[in-house]
C-alpha cells in the first residue's frame, strides 16, 4: 500500500498551491504515494488551470469517499474563491484557509486516516491576522498534537541541522539557552535519527553560540556555563554528542560531514549553511512530533507568486521524506 500523505494548501496568495500541484504530478511522487490535498478546492482548480497543470481533482468530504484511480482527492476546508485572492500579499482569508488546512491534516494524522502530512509554506503574518497566534507551524503542530518534545530539523542531501531555539529574536537567544533544554533537544534528535532515519548509533555535533565558541570565556560564557555542561550530561545518557564547535570553522572546514546531525543554537546559524548547500531540495522535519510532518525549507515567495516559475524541488523532497519515514515507522 502506498503511504497516504495529507498535503496542505499553504498560503494561497503565495507559491504553495503551485508547488503542491507541480509536485504531485511528478512521476516519482505519484508512483510512491497517495496524496490527499487539503485547502480550497476551487483555488486548487484555479491554479491548475492557470499554470496548465494536467491533473484531475475531485472534491471529497472525507477519505471514505470513492475516488477513481487517476483522480486526486481534495478535502475542502475553506470556500475561498478567486475573489479572495490577493496574489503576493498577506491577507486574513489566506491565513484562515492555511490554518484550517493544518488543523484538518493533523486530525487525519492523529486518527490514522493518513500516514503523514506535508505543509506548504504559510505566512506567519497572515496566520496571525486569522487568529492563529503561533511563532510558526512547528510550534502550532506541537501544541495541537500535544507533543512535549519537538525539535525543528532541516535536512538537505549534505546535512541535518536541528535548532536549540527557533523563531525568536536574536537578542533573546542567549537567555533561552538552558542546559536541560539542550540535553532535551539532543535526546529528541538522537531518537529521531534512530527511528526515522535508521541510523543505529548517531553522532551529533553541537555548535557554540559566540564567535570562536567563546574562546574559553573571552568572548562569552554560554559555552562554558551552559553548552559544554549540556554535552557532558547528554554523553552520560549515551548520546554521542560533541562540541561546542565554532560555527564558522565547523562548516567551512567540512567537519559537518563527520556527523549525522548538527544542533545549532539559533535559526540562521544553522540554516544559512544548510540552505546554501541545497536551497531547492531542503526539507523541514518536526522531530519528536507524535505524527509525521515535513515541509519545504522555503517560504511563501510572494515576489514570484502567480508567475508559474516556482521550483517544486523542496516540496518534492518533503513529500518523499514524509513517505520514507512513514514506511520506516510502519515496519
Amino acid at each position: 500500500m502506498k503511504p497516504k500523505i495529507a498535503i496542505t494548501i499553504g498560503d494561497f496568495n503565495g507559491i504553495g498551491p503551485e508547488v503542491v500541484l507541480r509536485s504531485i504530478i511528478t512521476p516519482s511522487v505519484r508512483k510512491n504515494i497517495q496524496p490527499i490535498l487539503i485547502g480550497s478546492f476551487e483555488l486548487f482548480q484555479h491554479y491548475a488551470k492557470l499554470f496548465k497543470i494536467n491533473i484531475s481533482l475531485t472534491q471529497v468530504e472525507n477519505l471514505k469517499a470513492k475516488v477513481t484511480t487517476n483522480d486526486i482527492p481534495v478535502i475542502n476546508v475553506h470556500n475561498a474563491t478567486t475573489k479572495n485572492l490577493l496574489i503576493g500579499k498577506n491577507a486574513p482569508d489566506a491565513g484562515v484557509c492555511a490554518g484550517q488546512a493544518i488543523e484538518r491534516a493533523i486530525s487525519l494524522c492523529m486518527d490514522k486516516s493518513v500516514d503523514a502530512m506535508v505543509t506548504a509554506p504559510i505566512s506567519k503574518e497572515a496566520l496571525h491576522f486569522a487568529g492563529y497566534n503561533f511563532p510558526g507551524q512547528t510550534e502550532m503542530l506541537a501544541m495541537l498534537t500535544r507533543s512535549e518534545r519537538v525539535a525543528m530539523m532541516l535536512i538537505s542531501k549534505t546535512m541535518r541541522v536541528a535548532l536549540a531555539t527557533v523563531h525568536i529574536p536574536l537578542k533573546n537567544v542567549s537567555e533561552n539557552l538552558f542546559t536541560d533544554r539542550i540535553v532535551e533537544k539532543l535526546s529528541t534528535v538522537q531518537s529521531s535519527l534512530k527511528n526515522d532515519f535508521g541510523i543505529s548509533d548517531p553522532s551529533i555535533a553541537v555548535l557554540g553560540v559566540n564567535p570562536h565558541a567563546g574562546e574559553n570565556g573571552a568572548i562569552g560564557m554560554e559555552e562554558k556555563d551552559v553548552i559544554a555542561p549540556a554535552i557532558k550530561k547528554a554523553q552520560e545518557k549515551n548520546i554521542k554528542a560533541a562540541g561546542p564547535f565554532s560555527a564558522d570553522g565547523f562548516f567551512a572546514s567540512g567537519m559537518y560531514k563527520k556527523y549525522d546531525a548538527i544542533l545549532a543554537m539559533y535559526h540562521d546559524q544553522g540554516l544559512i549553511p544548510l540552505k546554501m548547500s541545497g536551497f531547492d531540495e531542503g526539507v523541514n522535519f518536526s522531530a519528536g512530533l507524535k505524527i509525521i510532518r515535513t515541509s519545504p525549507d522555503h517560504g511563501t515567495a510572494f515576489n514570484i507568486a502567480g508567475k508559474g516559475i516556482a521550483n517544486p524541488g523542496s516540496m518534492i523532497s518533503a513529500i518523499q521524506l514524509a513517505s520514507s519515514i512513514a514506511q520506516r515507522r510502519g515496519k
